[in-house]
């Protein structure tokens, strides 16, 4: 009992002191958090009333919503409404308010686009939010990189394997899968008892076209969606991006710009490490089996990196590989598929234009890449899709610094030709309102007119705004060699279905915002092209 008393008060005090410990260390830990907040907080004060001074002389729409501002409009309108509304109301520089209040500007101004992603590209970095959302997505690759140093480290990778000559020798690939697409289609029609005409949903098989395209173009790699049953990755892809307007995704794109974290949170969350492991998973397959073969005189991409990695001082490792493989898969699915499924969607649309292009498909003897580039029509009819059907909506951008933006036009509340953006300030380039500008485009700018493109009636002050899809300026070299193997896949496709099928559409159609700009049929959720399609 004498231990017990005595023991007692000490095992009482040691508690005591334990817990006052305890206390102490919390009431420093919140008070150390409340400095930091309230640090965070004076400078997003001090952003936010610099964003307002910076942008008071400015025109556009009244802020709609306390909490989302404008992204609430711009999500649930068709792709690129508001932007038009905006800039037809307010001129070719508007400010909007994102999320929480933050200051967003919408610049259609030819010269600043020119300045901004020309000469002085690396002064304007993608936004945190579009590096958060590659990051998490498919890794430090391409399309998240940042930097003139390393951009110019992946182009020595790239290019090489994306020039002419490489481009050429990968186009008896093209038509291989371009044939077997025509195949399917016609099974489909042998089984369709009684009539010489079916209805195929397009946009599955451009998805399966583009991701088995891109494997055996670019890794050799074959994942056999045209032949069998859509892929795992196919099916994964889809449903990140095919989001079906549902109110998680909205969250996500209002807020992704200032809180990037949310990417990694609920449904949406999930669906994105799935797609990033699913392309991991694959990509290193692909890199291991590659490092087996010997193949010396291959121009594919994987062929390429190859050499690089054996014969550089500055080797990349394998999660890098497959962080670039990861960006290399993504982007090819996506751009071509959505593409290819609008130019259906056109040519089936218009009757007219269908018989003169197979006219001029039919002209050629025989399907080669010599062919394939003296189509001028088929050439024409894809920059015209280009033009309408931007792939991505919006290309945003952050000023890196505080920085003077050239305007061609001056600003009407202070005459000046010149714009001072603030460092953080994000920028927005609404594609959609650039490439069907009526002052560039003429009064039937929002119409399907591929001879605008052709002789005389080209209009000179165009100068490459086709592309503007796939960005201009130094930045966007690799990108711009990458789209010239896309466009000859799609092509090739055209050309093959064309030869085979007649095409039409009687359903009404709509677009939506996905990852990319998908079609839709008016009134449904999913991305969907339905068209009627009978052999010759």
């Amino acid at each position: 009992m004498d231990l017990v008393s005595v023991a007692h008060p000490q095992s009482s005090f040691a508690c005591v002191y334990a817990l006052n410990m305890i206390f102490a260390l919390l009431y420093k830990f919140l008070l150390l958090s409340l400095g930091f907040n309230l640090v965070l907080l004076t400078r997003y004060l001090h952003y936010s009333v610099s964003m307002r001074r910076a942008f008071l002389h400015i025109p556009g729409p009244l802020q709609s919503s306390f909490l989302w501002g404008e992204e609430w409009e711009l999500y649930h309108s068709p792709p690129g409404k508001p932007y038009l509304e905006w800039h037809t109301m307010f001129g070719k520089v508007v400010k909007f308010t994102g999320a929480f209040g933050h200051k967003i500007i919408s610049i259609t101004d030819p010269l600043a686009i020119s300045f901004i992603l020309g000469d002085s590209a690396y002064q304007f970095p993608k936004t945190h939010g579009v590096r958060a959302w590659f990051k998490a997505t498919l890794g430090e690759g391409i399309l998240w990189v940042e930097g003139k140093k390393a951009h110019e480290r992946q182009r020595r990778v790239i290019a090489p394997a994306l020039n002419h000559q490489s481009v050429r020798r990968l186009t008896d690939i093209f038509f291989e899968k371009s044939t077997e697409l025509a195949n399917q289609w016609g099974k489909m029609l042998e089984i369709e008892t009684g009539s010489n005409e079916v209805e195929i949903e397009v946009t599955n098989w451009t998805g399966r076209f583009a991701l088995d395209t891109v494997g055996r173009a670019a890794f050799s790699y074959d994942f056999g969606c045209l032949s069998s049953e859509p892929h795992a990755l196919l099916e994964a892809l889809d449903g990140l991006t095919n989001n079906e307007h549902r109110q998680s995704s909205f969250y996500m794109r209002a807020l992704f710009w200032i809180f990037p974290a949310i990417l990694n949170t609920g449904t949406k969350g999930c669906m994105i490490r799935r797609v990033k492991h699913e392309l991991g998973q694959i990509a290193s397959k692909m890199w291991r089996e590659s490092k087996l073969v010997e193949d010396k005189d291959s121009q594919t991409l994987m062929a390429n990196i190859v050499k690089y990695d054996e014969t550089s001082l500055e080797p990349m490792d394998e999660e890098q590989i497959v962080c670039q493989m990861r960006s290399i898969i993504s982007a090819g699915y996506e751009t071509v598929s959505a593409v290819a499924a609008w130019m259906l969607y056109e040519i089936a649309t218009h009757p007219h234009f269908q018989d003169e292009l197979r006219a001029e498909i039919c002209a050629i003897p025989d399907l080669s890449f010599e062919h394939l580039n003296n189509l001028p029509l088929l050439d024409a009819a894809f920059k015209e899709t280009l033009r309408l059907h931007p792939v991505i909506l919006e290309n945003h951008h952050e000023a890196g610094e505080t920085i003077s933006l050239p305007l061609s036009e001056p600003l009407i509340e202070t005459g000046e030709s010149h714009l001072i953006i603030p460092k953080g300030t994000i920028i927005v380039i609404p594609l959609n309102v650039l490439q069907t500008d009526p002052e560039i485009w003429g009064k039937d700018a929002h119409s399907f007119r591929p001879s605008r493109w052709m002789g005389n009636e080209k209009p000179s002050v165009i100068r490459g705004h086709e592309l503007l899809s796939f960005s201009i300026g130094p930045r966007s070299c690799i990108g711009k060699t990458f789209a010239t193997v896309e466009i000859k896949v799609l092509l090739a496709l055209i050309v093959t279905l064309l030869r085979r099928f007649s095409l039409r559409c009687e359903k009404d159609m709509e677009s939506f915002q996905s990852f990319v700009i998908r079609p839709r049929v008016t009134g449904e959720t999913a991305s969907s092209l339905p068209l009627l399609v009978s052999r010759l």
